[in-house]
């Protein structure tokens, strides 16, 4: 009796854990999830297709939430129920990193996958700009030095391009953009605002004096309709910008480079933006992009290795890639190796 109760229990115990393996197998995903910047979406989703095309694996799905949001939901856990991969217009941040490792996001491994332009566009139905980082700082944020003189700021009194500058047009000031949580805007910030701020000596002074006060001039834009935020969707800027030829955009490169046949880049600084003058660093409002891997993922999602390595091939992003294609700015030689190689051993990024 005690033999037979014995082997009950064992029985029991093996239809148990052959369930329980079975649960496991059935909610485990068997495609990549990928989330993050709007700008390094069409890259991913290229690479993504040729994948799926290519191999065995499931096409990764993919889902443009912005850097900012990317990072959110990438740092929120490992397991399948949160994402493998995030996009990124900018590199992560301590607060970020930091975060990651509190939910136990332990090992994430940083991949740099080329550089990219942000430009300012306009339809091609309308003349082609002529900007200075001035220009758009003081079209663009919410406090500007006062006309007058001195040196104070007031709440942005600039209603067209002429008002800003005598040699633009006088067409209203209307510039659709991407919101806080993207890696553009923050790039922009940076690339842009801060540098058109500095042009103003004692703006420039603030940096070392005030620097919240110097942040609050420099990176503060506008709320009162000059600028839209347009959401994570450079498309749809895009589309808008056709239906009113007076509006600007911002938004990363590869947009204006796919639809040069419906609107063109302001020159900036008296550079045009161009795949060879982003390249070459004459066009100075440029950034690397990157994506981040969660290490513990990559040996138990089907394909994580392989859609790396098809990422990270010379046929993808190297300088005759498929990516330049779509205005992907390849990293030097030296900078794709050491990438290739970080992504081999799934080296873990510190801070």
């Amino acid at each position: 009796m005690i033999k037979k109760t014995v082997l009950l229990a064992a029985s029991l115990l093996f239809a148990a854990a052959l369930f329980s393996g079975a649960a496991i197998a059935q909610s485990a995903r068997d495609y990549i999830s990928i989330v993050g910047s709007s700008t390094v979406y069409p890259f991913a989703t290229v690479v993504a297709e040729q994948f799926g095309k290519t191999t065995k694996f499931k096409t990764p799905k993919i889902e443009s939430t912005g850097s900012g949001g990317g990072f959110k939901l990438f740092c929120a856990g490992v397991g399948t129920e949160n994402p493998d991969i995030t996009n990124a217009s900018r590199a992560m941040k301590k607060s970020e990193f930091d975060t990651c490792q509190s939910n136990g996001v332990k090992d994430i491994v940083e991949v740099k996958i080329g550089y990219d332009g942000i430009v300012v566009a306009n339809s091609k139905k309308a003349p082609a700009l002529q900007l200075t980082r001035k220009d758009i700082f003081l079209a663009l944020a919410k406090d500007v030095p006062d006309p007058k003189g001195g040196e104070k700021a007031v709440a942005n009194p600039y209603k067209t391009w002429k008002d800003v500058n005598p040699a633009l047009p006088n067409v209203k000031i209307e510039v659709l953009g991407p919101p806080p949580t993207s890696g553009t805007r923050d790039a922009f910030v940076e690339l842009v605002m801060e540098p058109g701020a500095e042009e103003f000596g004692w703006i420039k002074a603030l940096a070392k004096s005030d620097k919240k006060k110097f942040q609050a001039i420099s990176q503060t834009v506008r709320e009162d309709g000059a600028y839209v935020e347009a959401g994570e969707n450079d498309n749809l800027i895009v589309q808008k910008l056709e239906a009113n030829p007076d509006a600007l955009g911002v938004f990363g490169f590869s947009f204006l480079d796919q639809n040069t046949d419906k609107i063109q880049g302001s020159y900036v600084d008296g550079v045009q933006p161009t795949f060879e003058n982003i390249a070459s660093g004459k066009y100075q409002v440029s950034r690397p992009l990157f994506f981040y891997v969660k290490k513990a993922h990559a040996d138990v999602i089907p394909g994580m290795k392989e859609y790396l390595a098809e990422f990270t091939s010379e046929k993808a992003w190297g300088e005759e890639g498929y990516l330049t294609e779509k205005g992907l700015i390849p990293m030097p030689t030296a900078e794709r190796k050491a990438y290739q190689e970080a992504v081999k051993t799934m080296k873990p990024l510190s801070m």
